[in-house]
């Protein structure tokens, strides 16, 4: 027999007001005009400038509407779920000091993927071949490597371009992608990098020839650098096995980078603008991220239409509908850069309030030990909002920018009883690996009883986890001959 069985359950569900703020919130500066740019392309009722219409008139006016709207029968839930309400993507940043007149100057490089697609053009490749080739190039990662299996660059061929290969026919493509420069790309793995590389230097060099052996047939034992048992197996000695290792850590582990080396221009947008004027701080949201934005004007007048028209009209009913979304959709995206403008400067005033010390002088040991909930409760705001605004957001002082997670860290207790910054211990720990001595690295255990010497109360296995997120290697990783 079946039964009827009734549940009741309370769901949050967020407005689309509260995802366009959200999505607004975590974006960088650098990209909210990107983000901009996008919403005024898709909203004609959305423009730049200063909104010179007195406030109140025109709420007056649009509330007005508002009621006469609501009691028509137009399906008001059709537009509230619409894709253009919807797809509000995210990014960006707000209103501070006037540098709008400078410009940031933008160099102009090739790319890697510009690079190799030069020289693909020289090898005059069949029209299979060449298809086959461009799908590798295109599965070049930034760093130089192709990390996708060869069987799955030879089902992509077959799914999307209908061409049926095998890995046999993919290689032999990939074989002469290899040559092209710089040396090590398409790579497929760190030790076929090195090797590439290796096959274009003197193959007569017998340096050369013995990092070869090490890199085929030694891989393991050098990358975990058991020098001794190469020494055996080749039967070198410590000065030959030296002048190896040398040559084979100038190698580029990352080949796709060196695009970046030389002549190119990496700007890191600061979100905040910090001014210390006698110990008294002025911060401003970075004035290039965020133009002014009103409503159209002449968009809002099209209202009047409805007054002045057939009210029984279906096209009339269907052009209100349409501007009506239009102009809720401008409101509610200008209402979110707003609040988003708010929001984190409340969060950067409430860091620098807690952090005061190190904003005067710049002195990392006189940052306090700060959690995302000792801001969120001095701005009365939910943790996760602080930790969109703390992930993504950087602030530029007088002693360089920094990103806001820069000052968040958990405290570390000291013999007189005291709480430091877990990043004031980060910088010791730094400091004692720097000066160990290099043919006898310092053990965690070792350094655990250096930082107990310190005054600093704190085990063996945090040692490893700071040293871990310092990307420090194991001591036997950092020997060096």
């Amino acid at each position: 027999m079946q039964k009827l069985i009734l549940n009741q359950s309370l769901q949050q569900k967020l407005s689309p007001q509260q995802i366009q703020f959200i999505k607004l919130l975590q974006i960088p500066t650098a990209e909210l005009e990107t983000r901009i740019e996008e919403e005024l392309e898709i909203n004609p009722a959305l423009e730049k400038g200063v909104d010179e219409t007195p406030k109140d008139d025109f709420e007056e006016e649009f509330d007005d509407f508002d009621d006469d709207f609501a009691q028509r029968d137009i399906d008001i839930e059709s537009y509230l779920h619409s894709d253009e309400i919807q797809g509000y993507k995210m990014q960006g940043d707000g209103n501070g000091y006037n540098e709008d007149d400078k410009e940031m100057p933008i160099a102009e490089r090739t790319t890697l993927s510009d690079l190799l697609m030069q020289q693909f053009g020289y090898l005059h490749l069949d029209e299979r071949s060449e298809a086959i080739g461009m799908q590798l190039i295109g599965s070049v990662e930034s760093d130089g490597y192709i990390r996708r299996t060869m069987q799955a660059i030879v089902n992509d061929l077959a799914f999307t371009q209908g061409i049926y290969s095998d890995t046999d026919e993919i290689e032999k493509v990939l074989n002469r992608i290899q040559l092209f420069d710089p040396a090590g790309i398409g790579a497929r793995n760190l030790r076929e990098c090195l090797l590439l590389q290796l096959d274009r230097k003197n193959p007569h060099d017998i340096n050369v020839v013995y990092a070869t052996r090490i890199i085929e047939g030694y891989f393991e034992e050098f990358s975990k650098k058991h020098y001794d048992k190469i020494e055996r197996k080749l039967g070198i000695n410590d000065a030959t096995l030296k002048e190896v290792v040398k040559l084979i850590v100038k190698l580029n582990p990352k080949p796709g980078s060196v695009e970046n080396e030389e002549g190119a221009a990496h700007y890191l947008v600061p979100d905040f603008l910090l001014n210390n004027i006698n110990g008294k701080f002025e911060v401003v949201l970075n004035a290039k991220n965020a133009p002014d934005l009103k409503i159209s004007r002449s968009f809002a007048d099209m209202l009047d239409t409805y007054d002045k028209s057939d009210k029984s009209s279906k096209n009339i009913k269907e052009t209100v509908t349409f501007v009506k979304q239009k102009l809720d959709a401008a409101k509610w995206f200008i209402d979110a850069i707003k609040q988003r403008q708010n929001t984190l400067l409340r969060t950067m005033n409430a860091i620098i309030r807690f952090q005061y010390d190190f904003f005067l002088d710049g002195d990392d040991t006189k940052l306090k030990p700060m959690i995302l909930k000792d801001i969120a409760s001095r701005i009365e705001m939910d943790v996760s909002t602080v930790s969109r605004v703390a992930n993504s957001k950087s602030v530029q002082t007088e002693y360089g920018i920094y990103p806001l997670k820069y000052f968040f860290s958990e405290g570390i207790a000291t013999d007189s009883g005291e709480d430091v910054s877990s990043r004031e211990v980060k910088n010791i720990l730094k400091e004692f690996i720097e000066n160990e001595p290099k043919d006898y690295p310092l053990s965690d255990d070792k350094l655990e009883k250096m930082l107990n010497d310190r005054g600093y109360n704190i085990a063996r296995r945090t040692v490893a986890k700071y040293r871990e997120q310092l990307n420090i290697p194991v001591a036997r990783l950092r020997r060096q001959l």
